[in-house]
């Protein structure tokens, strides 16, 4: 099957109510990168130097030798960056991304993050990228995280983020059924179930623009106030969507050699300040987010139309156009995903095969609809869709002259036209529909064939938001 695995569509204009603990207007959530000592270094076995997130300009990998510049900045964070940000953070939920072969080397920090009662999920192993590993390399980094982490911490990680990811590893963690979330996407302001294989993994979607590593990047932050006028700027806009009935979350990433310096810690304080001055704000690490999200959104078993197979969708939706399975047939072999899991996705799909059709082979789609209120109503042989849809206008109990109007009008329709007198009955009272009748006879044929066809569509639109809800 020609598939595109991305989800373009996520929930759309109608996001869910998060319904945040005690009403909140939006939960915030901020994340500290422990990275330090974790990082590429000949020290820990990597080929070159680390080269990323820094206050080098330009950095570069230093091959076969250590970097005493980058070192140094690595080591900052761990030696002074670490503990401001703990002191100025140690009263808030925070979630730690810790880097298993950091905090193995950071027993101190580790003990201060389970002091302030900080969640400690999973960065990785070590602090590389992962791009270019084999599935099977990665895999075993993951389960080798995993046992450090435990070691070093006294407990398993529950939530998962790689950062510098490859495209498998959201599956493999997903695969080992430790993680109560994983956080490597960005796609959303809310949580949302991802489908993996045989089980729905939670993800948690992460931040890169309210971040401080835009301060080691050419288009980033140059000042901490511009830092700190971001996130109030973010929070400002999502507390206001909160308050108009639409909550969302907040992520806010930091990094102790980055937001630990005093300048720019200086701005995240007054950020805090600023947040904290609001009402209905709730800050929360993201195993709470995770844990709250499972409990009131539980991921829904759901008809996925772009994984049926062939017989199947054509089962599915091969009458959503009147009598018409070829419509279906066809759209199977177009490039579906994700986003053809709805009913207007599904509709999409179904009309492009409907309008890339010949004259001929649409005209057929239109010669398959009943008459409205004609023989074949009263003979009861309409398909159970027409009949329903007839019988919502009352078009089931006509009053003699009704029903004699109703003959008189489509005698002269298909004299004229060639094919039956064709509306969405579902839009349309009795009435609207008469008017539209006597309206649409004294149209010219291809006037009138245009409009026939944007009304097929819009009866196969109506079906499908009958089928699928």
């Amino acid at each position: 099957m020609n598939r595109y695995p991305r989800d373009m569509t996520g929930y759309g204009a109608t996001p869910p109510d998060p319904q945040w603990p005690g009403g909140a207007k939006i939960a915030v959530q901020i994340v500290l990168n422990y990275e330090e000592g974790g990082e590429n270094n000949i020290l820990h076995g990597d080929a070159a130097s680390e080269a990323f997130l820094s206050e080098i300009t330009g950095a570069a990998p230093w091959p076969g030798q250590r970097h005493w510049n980058m070192e140094s900045i690595y080591d900052y964070g761990a030696r002074a960056g670490f503990w401001r940000l703990h002191r100025m953070l140690g009263a808030l939920p925070v979630t730690v991304y810790g880097v298993a072969t950091a905090l193995a080397r950071a027993p101190e920090q580790v003990a201060a993050m389970k002091d302030a009662g900080w969640e400690i999920a999973s960065h990785g192993l070590k602090w590389v990228e992962h791009r270019d590993m084999s599935e099977e390399q990665e895999r075993a980094q993951i389960l080798e995280a995993i046992a450090l982490h435990t070691e070093v911490t006294g407990s398993a990680p529950r939530g998962w983020y790689t950062g510098r990811c490859s495209m498998n590893t959201v599956r493999l963690v997903a695969e080992t059924g430790q993680c109560a979330y994983v956080a490597d996407e960005y796609a959303d302001d809310l949580p949302y179930w991802r489908r993996v294989g045989d089980r729905d993994q939670l993800i948690v979607p992460y931040t890169l623009d309210v971040n401080d590593m835009r301060f080691a990047i050419q288009a980033g932050f140059a000042e901490g106030a511009q830092f700190g006028r971001y996130i109030t700027d973010s929070f400002d806009c999502l507390y206001a969507e909160g308050m108009a009935g639409a909550p969302k979350m907040l992520s806010i990433g930091l990094h102790c050699r980055l937001a630990g310096r005093p300048g720019r810690a200086q701005a995240l304080q007054q950020a805090l300040a600023h947040m904290a001055a609001h009402d209905g704000v709730w800050f929360a690490t993201r195993l709470q987010i995770a844990e709250h999200w499972a409990r009131v959104h539980p991921p829904k078993p759901m008809a996925r139309p772009s994984q049926m197979d062939r017989d199947s969708f054509v089962a599915a939706f091969g009458g959503i156009f009147e009598h018409s399975p070829w419509i279906a047939e066809r759209a199977h072999a177009l490039e579906l995903g994700p986003a053809h899991d709805t009913p207007r996705g599904v509709h999409a799909a179904l009309a492009r095969i409907f309008r890339r059709a010949t004259e001929d082979e649409r005209l057929a789609v239109l010669n398959a609809h009943p008459d409205l209120a004609g023989k074949l109503a009263a003979a009861k042989r309409l398909t159970p869709e027409s009949t329903a849809e007839q019988a919502s206008a009352g078009l089931d109990a006509l009053t003699d002259a009704e029903h004699a109007e109703f003959t008189a009008l489509n005698t002269a329709y298909v004299a004229q036209f060639g094919f039956p007198f064709i509306i969405a009955v579902r839009d349309n009272t009795k009435a609207t529909i008469l008017a539209a009748f006597r309206r649409r006879i004294a149209q010219d044929r291809a006037t009138e064939f245009a409009e026939a066809f944007r009304q097929v569509e819009r009866i196969a639109e109506l079906r499908l938001m009958e089928k699928l809800g």
